[in-house]
């Protein structure tokens, strides 16, 4: 499966009173893997950049003076997209921003490209209803490093949201980890990659091997005799004697 992590800085919060796209980064996966083919691109808003916006992201008008405008890098930008699945964070936010930009230009809605769009903010609430579920909470709750992000930024929020969203589905989809493989691709601002440290594996303690097999006799004994893992430990044991 082909998905699209992307994020999108602008130059305010409502495209409705004509703010616009300054910053779009998309990054992809491939079967939950980062295969370092990005797409980031720095657009000239043709407006002013509200002044809170600015603090956020730190990008200023005088920065994007020679940027191409969004009509230039549209064509790209769709071409990318095209036929994967988008993962966005509160994506009502950065599809509002990207399908304002696209009605300008006559074209269809990104959604009509796409097979779909994950939003990782409405997951995250359902997951950790009560918590804070912003980029950074999700950072530190997943033990993802996210000491590189003091402003905002799409290119690195990107790269962050990948790693959030693996996190997160992890077990899904059949997935296997394997810890013996290579550490995943970081890119540098400048579209680069670079190596990340391989991620900690942390192993359960006696207690707490002894609580979940606790755990595991009461299930079996609820189900008189049904527990599943239990009988897949059983039947690799089996195996694994010959």
């Amino acid at each position: 499966m082909r998905q699209i992590v992307l994020d999108t800085e602008t130059t305010g919060l409502d495209p409705r009173q004509g703010h616009r796209i300054i910053e779009v980064a998309c990054i992809e996966l491939v079967n939950r893997r980062l295969t370092g083919n990005h797409l980031h691109k720095y657009i000239n808003p043709e407006r002013e950049i509200d002044a809170e916006a600015q603090r956020v992201h730190g990008i200023s008008l005088e920065f994007l003076a020679d940027k191409p405008k969004f009509a230039d890098i549209a064509d790209e930008f769709l071409e990318f997209i095209n036929g994967a699945q988008l993962i966005i964070h509160n994506a009502p936010f950065d599809l509002g921003f990207l399908n304002a930009e696209l009605d300008r230009l006559g074209r269809v809605p990104v959604e009509t490209l796409c097979q779909g769009v994950i939003d990782t903010l409405k997951d995250a609430k359902e997951l950790h209803p009560g918590k804070r579920n912003n980029l950074d909470a999700l950072c530190e709750r997943y033990a993802i490093d996210n000491s590189g992000r003091t402003l905002h930024g799409a290119l690195l929020d990107t790269e962050l949201l990948a790693e959030v969203y693996l996190a997160m589905t992890r077990g899904q989809n059949s997935l296997m980890i394997d810890a013996d493989d290579a550490p995943p691709v970081r890119l540098d601002a400048d579209g680069k990659a670079r190596q990340r440290k391989p991620l900690q594996v942390l192993r359960a303690s006696a207690e707490e091997e002894s609580e979940h097999a606790r755990l595991l006799a009461d299930i079996d004994k609820e189900s008189k005799g049904q527990c599943l893992w239990l009988a897949q430990n059983a039947a690799a044991a089996t195996a694994a004697g010959g």
